[in-house]
């Protein structure tokens, strides 16, 4: 199903009762999905795009507390009932993704033991990630943080990457954006990033940042970025059951 790795992990039948429901949208960048209090309506299933959860507050400041991409979904979270958004969800990297009226996946969920397993477990993933979050905001220092999410972008949305190769293809990515996923002044990231383009681990070019030595940024994060990979592997691992 167009590169998204939770829907490709449903049994064949399961995806065959959610294509029909399935639209292809183009999502470009800074698009808001849903803000604060609005009734959430669709799921989406990025195939190229990256999304983001991001908790505002009344000065108008955001910082982002949760990054989707190929591995799972936005919108998916949550009982069957109609529920307001805690957090904004935006596109921080433009592209492709399958949205499926909420209502209609709920209906498959209800209906489906392996829908109902696989959302319950990646809701697991998810909340991890969002935990693993707040602890990094408050304990680890910029650079670091700046690493992790770089990682972590990059995981969300691209697929021509092994953890172990070196260079990685270019995220269009700018320091503003990556100054609002971080809750962080420019300035701050500017000089997080210009040490790490030092190092020769990250490169800069016209809106764009090229991972240039994946391990050497990988050493560089915090142990936030492995923490959450590996509690993903294990709870969205093919045959994982329950959650953590």
């Amino acid at each position: 199903m167009g590169g998204n790795h939770l829907l490709a992990s449903l049994p064949a039948n399961d995806r065959d009762s959610l294509a029909p429901h399935l639209d292809t949208v183009l999502l470009s960048y800074g698009r808001v999905l849903f803000e604060p209090g609005d009734r959430v309506t669709h799921a989406w299933f990025p195939t190229g795009a990256v999304l983001g959860l991001m908790v505002t507050t009344s000065d108008g400041r955001a910082a982002e507390a949760g990054t989707i991409g190929r591995e799972g979904a936005l919108g998916v979270v949550g009982a069957d009932a109609e529920r307001p958004a805690f957090t904004r969800g935006v596109v921080q990297l433009a592209g492709p993704a399958l949205r499926i009226e909420l209502d209609r996946l709920e209906a498959v969920r209800r209906s489906s033991a392996p829908v109902a397993d696989l959302l319950n477990r990646y809701a697991d993933a998810l909340l991890a990630q969002v935990l693993q979050s707040v602890a990094c905001n408050a304990l680890h220092p910029l650079e670091a943080r700046c690493a992790r999410l770089l990682l972590t972008t990059l995981d969300r949305h691209s697929d021509a990457q092994s953890p172990d190769d070196t260079a990685s293809p270019p995220m269009r990515l700018t320091q503003e954006q990556l100054a609002t996923m971080l809750g962080a002044h420019r300035v701050s990231v500017a000089e997080a990033l210009s040490a790490l383009e030092a190092e020769g681990v990250v490169r800069r070019t016209r809106g764009r940042i090229l991972i240039a030595d994946r391990p050497g940024l990988t050493r560089r994060s915090c142990e936030c970025y492995a923490v959450v990979q590996a509690h993903y592997d294990a709870v969205l691992a093919p045959g994982a059951g329950g959650t953590a």
